[in-house]
């Protein structure tokens, strides 16, 4: 077996902590977008779990959305108690969890953050999240997530 980048190595190292059991599975060709993440496991969009670092009030939080949907920055506002959502930029993502934007696992970060879950994505059996890299996944059960991440389960999407 190829050797393990190191971020997908602490990813499964978390998740031992957490009694997650991760297995990795890599595609070469990326899986950078939920799109192309979807594609190249075989699944649906809306079981790509999108790790989104967002600034509510200046306090990093994290959201996890069903691949299929959109984040309402006003919603996560308000899930964290809130006014103001804004974007932060990659050095702000890698900074605060150790790894890259189109990387970023539910969990293993390098600093604990607050957690926002997409009631969407508990609509499915096994969700895909990412493990670490643009090219590194895991499959998890919605509830696992929900439960390692410390996740707090409310609506997220963007209405059409």
């Amino acid at each position: 077996m190829a050797k393990l980048h190191p971020n997908v190595q602490r990813v499964i190292d978390a998740g031992a902590r957490l009694g997650v059991e991760i297995a990795p599975r890599q595609f070469p060709e990326g899986t950078k977008t939920a799109q192309d993440a979807a594609d190249a496991i075989g699944v649906e969009v809306g079981q790509i779990v999108k790790s989104l670092i967002f600034a509510v009030d200046g306090e990093v939080v994290l959201a996890y959305v069903s691949g299929k949907n959109q984040l309402a920055e006003r919603k996560l506002a308000g899930a964290a108690g809130g006014a103001k959502c804004s974007r932060v930029d990659a050095d702000v993502v890698r900074q605060t969890t150790g790894f890259p934007i189109g990387g970023v696992p539910p969990f293993g970060h390098s600093t604990p953050l607050r957690v926002f879950v997409d009631p969407d994505l508990l609509g499915y059996d096994v969700v895909w999240a990412a493990a670490g890299t643009w090219n590194d996944v895991f499959a998890i059960s919605p509830g696992e997530l929900v439960r390692a991440s410390s996740g707090t389960v409310t609506d997220l999407r963007k209405d059409d």
